[in-house]
């Protein structure tokens, strides 16, 4: 069997990415309406660059007789999902309160009146970004996405490069 043209054919890449993405949003969906944890602004922010991969890799699909479309889409996969670290990183950040969230993320500013508070305290998000809603041996929802994200960026890059690295037999 020969091996080369899986490595060499950024469909089968894309299509690993694409099923990748799908079931990272899916398990974010079993978790929010099957299991009922409310995401917050940061946890919807990091579902965004996945819907952005399946995207790209179904446009690599669709575009594979265009020689290099596959090969830059799959880069442009990797750079989505490389942003997607960046914010699941941050979300990470204001978890372990090491800085505070974005306004939308629920950590109120100071109030200069009682009507400031009680306008900041009834604007308030239900679900807040510097709470932990589940963790696994530590590690929160956002920390995994840090990880997936991070390895799924590395083997779109490398997939991508693949293709000039080798000669066709």
């Amino acid at each position: 069997m020969n091996v080369r043209p899986y490595l060499l054919d950024p469909r089968y890449p894309a299509l690993l990415l694409a099923v990748a993405s799908a079931g990272v949003l899916i398990a974010a969906l079993f978790f929010q309406y099957a299991l009922g944890y409310q995401p917050c602004v940061l946890c919807i922010w990091q579902r965004w660059p996945y819907v952005a991969v399946l995207v790209f890799a179904g446009l690599a699909l669709l575009l594979r007789r265009r020689r290099g479309v596959g090969d830059a889409l799959l880069v442009a996969c990797g750079l989505a999902l490389l942003v997607n670290v960046g914010i699941a990183a941050y979300h990470v950040g204001v978890e372990q309160h090491w800085w505070t969230g974005t306004p939308g993320c629920g950590v109120p500013g100071p109030a200069d009146s009682l009507e400031a508070l009680r306008a900041q305290v009834m604007s308030a998000p239900i679900v807040r970004c510097d709470e932990v809603a589940w963790s696994l041996f530590g590690i929160s929802m956002a920390g995994y996405n840090v990880v997936i994200s991070l390895a799924l960026a590395v083997f779109a890059f490398v997939a991508a490069r693949l293709p000039h690295s080798r000669s066709p037999a």
